[in-house]
């Protein structure tokens, strides 16, 4: 579950708000142990989301990089060629 979850510090262009309610889905996910809370553990876990989400956005827009950003498409390019590499992504 948690390959999922991206660095989302330091890229052009920043990240998204859907990127970021993303990464806390995954964990939020990961920490209760199911993709699907039942119903009487919806509203929890949807608001465990939200604080996390929340908390990510302030994380990230208090960081200070020492480096010039990473460029999306670039990163994204040479993570499908890792894959590639080891036999885990097929074309």
């Amino acid at each position: 579950m948690c390959r999922n979850i991206h660095t989302l510090h330091n890229f052009e262009p920043t990240a998204t708000s859907d990127e970021v309610h993303a990464a806390a889905l995954q964990y939020v996910r990961k920490i209760a142990g199911t993709s699907k809370p039942s119903r009487a553990n919806t509203a929890a876990f949807d608001r465990a989301v939200a604080e996390i989400a929340h908390a990510t956005e302030h994380l990230l827009a208090s960081l200070v990089a020492t480096t010039p950003p990473k460029n999306r498409e670039a990163e994204a390019e040479k993570q499908r060629a890792r894959a590639l590499a080891s036999g885990r992504y097929a074309r």
